[in-house]
């Protein structure tokens, strides 16, 4: 069953407009022999939650690759802002079907 947290992961990974890691994410996954034209980020590269909503699982002792993401939160004025905090995404590659 799909978490709001799930959803919510998978809806960011799709509907960002951020290309700012794209750098990040195509030299972290060629290090892990993974070949530059498989990687298509916010398509096989996702979140683990992001993952988890489409039913797919990202395999025990799997390394992702950290990345900057921005949240929303609310500043001690009340005013909802954006913060920078860390992620790791996963390639298709390292996750299987849930069973």
């Amino acid at each position: 069953m799909k978490t709001e947290h799930q959803i919510e992961a998978l809806e960011r990974a799709r509907s960002g407009n951020s290309a700012l890691n794209y750098q990040a994410i195509l030299s972290g996954f060629m290090a892990k022999g993974i070949p530059s034209s498989e990687i298509i980020p916010r398509e096989n590269v996702l979140t683990y939650n992001a993952w988890q909503a489409i039913n797919r699982q990202v395999r025990k002792g799997e390394k992702g690759v950290k990345v900057v993401s921005w949240i929303k939160t609310t500043d001690k004025n009340g005013l909802e802002v954006m913060r920078p905090t860390s992620a790791t995404v996963f390639h298709l590659s390292q996750t299987e079907v849930k069973k």
